[in-house]
């Protein structure tokens, strides 16, 4: 199993979440947050604004499926500019589901 963190855009965000929908990926988390890329922000006149809003989505799914999502949410997520996003890809060694301690390797 693999963990895919994708940090978009909050402007994408229905797009993003239709188009996972619809290939049959309905279980994620999403959060907003705030971070800067290697732009460091924004710079509007003389303000400069450092850190921006975002949405991080985390899902984890099977190894053979990593392609697909990440496709998914490239693809419905990108407008061409700066400040897309990233997508992050990482090994899940184990979960737990609290309500019956079913654990999953």
């Amino acid at each position: 199993m693999k963990m895919i963190r994708a940090v978009v855009r909050p402007n994408k965000e229905e797009d993003v979440l239709r188009s996972l929908d619809k290939a049959g990926f309905f279980s994620l988390t999403k959060m907003h947050v705030f971070g800067r890329g290697k732009q460091k922000g924004i710079q509007v006149g003389p303000i400069l604004y450092d850190e921006l809003p975002k949405l991080m989505l985390m899902l984890v799914v099977d190894d053979k499926d990593v392609a697909k999502v990440v496709s998914i949410i490239e693809n419905s997520a990108r407008t061409g500019n700066i400040g897309d996003g990233k997508i992050f890809v990482t090994q899940v060694l184990e979960t737990y589901t609290i309500r019956t301690g079913e654990q999953k390797l």
